[in-house]
């Protein structure tokens, strides 16, 4: 797949940079499906800028932010090399009376319930379902699935859960959810944290974020994580400077 990020160009809003993006969003997106992949095979695809929701794999290097075209950045943690920010300290603090539990997929009411409140926060390209992201085998297809689960203590009440790839070296970060009603526990970036923990407890390497843009945009909270790469669509992995920009 020739890289979009070898021209050096970032393109802007005009009718000219629109049809130019067309052409190279076909060119450069890839697509396939697949029902089941080895641990190894995951970490290859990660390591490579794949994702995928349930069973449809996909990468792309550029897309459109508020009808501009930008770069697409995949993301990963090293895990040995992260150390929390004081932020983040604060946001365990803060969530000192929630219970942590990671298991195998294994979807109730609770959940599905959390994701349609979770899904009213966002305008544009609102999903449907849960199995707009998952498998109807969560737990198996097309890989080892495990999810995190973030509940209050005492009445056990979902708060909040994350969805997690089970890789040989890696893990990757499929999904998140909470309760918009307690986002001021900043839930999300605590599920993540709990992934952190969760790859360091099992030796793994990385943690793969999904991806972020070139430009300022919703995405950005996964930048301010310490120990961050960034996939340059040329085979390489490279540490994410402060205030990245293609």
């Amino acid at each position: 797949m020739e890289s979009y990020m070898e021209t050096g160009t970032l393109l802007s809003d005009s009718t000219d940079d629109k049809e130019l993006y067309e052409k190279l969003y076909e060119e450069l997106y890839d697509a396939f499906y697949c029902s089941a992949l080895t641990p190894e095979m995951m970490d290859v695809c990660w390591a490579d800028g794949w994702r995928h929701f349930g069973t449809y794999f996909f990468r792309s290097q550029v897309n459109m932010l508020n009808g501009v075209p930008v770069v697409v950045l995949p993301l990963r943690i090293v895990i040995a090399d992260f150390v929390l920010s004081k932020s983040q300290r604060r946001i365990l603090r803060k969530n000192a009376d929630m219970a942590v539990d990671i298991r195998p997929i294994a979807l109730t009411d609770a959940h599905h319930d959390v994701f349609h409140r979770h899904k009213q926060r966002f305008v544009d390209n609102q999903p449907e379902t849960l199995l707009d992201f998952l498998s109807p085998e969560p737990a198996t297809m097309p890989c080892l699935g495990y999810e995190c689960l973030i509940t209050e203590s005492e009445t056990k009440r979902l708060f909040a859960a994350s969805f997690i790839d089970i890789g040989d070296k890696g893990l990757s970060s499929v999904y998140a959810m909470f309760d918009p009603e307690e986002s001021h526990r900043s839930l999300g970036i605590l599920t993540l944290l709990c992934e952190i923990e969760y790859a360091r407890r099992l030796g793994k390497k990385y943690l793969y974020l999904g991806y972020a843009y070139s430009e300022a945009s919703f995405y950005d909270y996964k930048k301010s994580f310490a120990a961050l790469e960034y996939y340059n669509w040329r085979g390489d992995w490279l540490p994410l400077p402060r205030g990245f920009s293609t």
